[in-house]
């Protein structure tokens, strides 16, 4: 063999270790590439999850979802989509050339305007189906798009699309997966914003009650009225902040100067007045003032008791008559001179009347409508005689209506006979009050809420 060949050998040797170490350069380039690729998908990740907590403002996130969803795809750009009262409209777009981003705006905005209006009760499966076909129609051939639905509860809110010229891009599993990720957090950052506006919502809803609440325990009595020969106690308890429960002590006047003994009491004619409008909550407390108002008003012009619910029920009947509210009330009048008690009742609860020397029970009522049912409505007058030890009781059916676990009502019959117990063992009103309270509480039970206003007022003649 000639020597010029010899050298020949090793060349081929290192001709085979250059073709063997190729592949293993490659292939680390390769990982370390997708190393790279998956160390900027994750801080473009944990940008976008950081930027979720971090931001108050929905409309900066929003900004941000487009730009995420073309970073940790590698495609051309995006485009974020929301439903809003009926329809689709671009939100936010974003497309890698500045130069061609105008006219992929207007395209993607005629795209979304064709879609008809859906309705809040209509699937939007269908709207998504033209919004595919549209996209394609002026974005043209050559540009691949891909995109999922933003669900927030289970509803489509929108859609996030992703689109790219590239001829060779494919949606691979990975950036589809990706695409979708982005979708959730931008659904996350939706339903974070809509709770914390039903937040702020509730959190004002909740100062105007306490403001109602306050103006409503401002008009009810703050202290019974020291009245000569009587000892006066009472209590509402309301089952919300606002209730429909009334009570008042008025002093007459009649047009007069009130007299008063040396001591400083009242000794002119009084007022004793309770009702109960139906349903709970704001719209009740809302009519509960405004009767206040009328009847107050009313009581001054000096009339019979029957002639106030009368003339009451006349002024309130425009007010009441398209609400589906009426209102139950029970008006008295004390004379301290000769303990004469009159009184007529627009189909509230007859109070109860103890009579101290026989220790039995009565009611106090007479014939009425409801205030607001019917603007001709006739009232009757009446009236009684109390004598020393007499115990009245006025009440709203709260009380009696009060419902235990079980379903079981107080009722009218366990309350007459706590009532007439109360009033042989109990020392004075306020234990009374407090007596028939703690029975129905029991009744209920400590956990269980009352669905109804509460109120007591107790007279009882010395």
């Amino acid at each position: 063999m000639p020597v010029s060949q010899l050298p020949s050998q090793p060349t081929d040797n290192n001709s085979s270790a250059a073709t063997d170490v190729t592949p293993v350069v490659a292939l680390k380039e390769l990982v370390a590439r997708l190393h790279r690729e998956q160390n900027k998908i994750q801080d473009l990740l944990s940008s976008l999850g950081f930027a979720l907590r971090s931001f108050n403002n929905l409309n900066q996130f929003l900004e941000l979802i487009p730009l995420m969803a073309t970073r940790v795809t590698d495609a051309d750009g995006s485009a974020l989509f929301l439903y809003k009262n009926g329809q689709v409209r671009l939100e936010q777009l974003h497309w890698q050339d500045s130069g061609q981003r105008k006219n992929i705006r207007k395209a993607l905005e005629i795209a979304s305007s064709q879609i008809p209006l859906v309705s809040n009760t209509a699937p939007l499966a269908n709207a998504t189906g033209i919004l595919d076909d549209q996209m394609h129609r002026y974005l043209g051939t050559d540009v691949q798009i891909f995109g999922t639905a933003i669900l927030v509860k289970h509803t489509e809110r929108g859609w996030l699309y992703v689109l790219s010229r590239d001829p060779e891009y494919s949606w691979t599993e990975t950036r589809q997966k990706l695409v979708r990720l982005v979708a959730d957090q931008t659904a996350v950052a939706i339903e974070n914003d809509e709770l914390a506006v039903e937040l702020r919502k509730k959190e004002r809803l909740d100062q105007e009650l306490e403001i109602g609440a306050e103006i409503q325990r401002r008009l009810l009595p703050r202290q019974c009225p020291i009245i000569p020969g009587v000892v006066l106690a009472a209590r509402c308890k309301p089952a919300n902040r606002v209730g429909g429960d009334y009570y008042d002590f008025i002093a007459t006047n009649h047009n007069k100067i009130q007299s008063k003994a040396k001591d400083g009491t009242e000794t002119g004619r009084w007022g004793l007045v309770i009702g109960d409008v139906m349903g709970k909550g704001v719209p009740a407390g809302l009519i509960m003032t405004m009767m206040r108002g009328m009847l107050r008003g009313e009581v001054l012009h000096g009339n019979s008791p029957a002639g106030i619910l009368q003339n009451l029920n006349r002024v309130m009947y425009a007010d009441l008559e398209n609400s589906h509210r009426f209102i139950t009330l029970f008006y008295s009048e004390y004379n301290p001179h000769n303990r004469i008690l009159s009184y007529s009742n627009a189909a509230h609860n007859p109070p109860l009347w103890w009579h101290a020397a026989t220790k039995t029970v009565s009611r106090l009522d007479t014939l009425g409508m409801l205030i607001g049912l019917d603007a001709n409505s006739q009232y009757e007058d009446a009236q009684v005689q109390l004598e020393p030890g007499d115990t009245i009781i006025y009440y709203t059916d709260g009380l009696t209506d009060a419902a235990a676990a079980s379903g079981d009502r107080f009722d009218e019959d366990n309350f007459v006979t706590g009532f007439n117990t109360a009033c042989k063992y109990c020392n004075g009103p306020q234990e009374i009050v407090d007596y028939l309270f703690d029975q129905v509480e029991q009744f209920i039970g400590a956990d269980k809420q009352n669905t109804d206003d509460m109120t007591l007022v107790v007279l009882q003649i010395l």
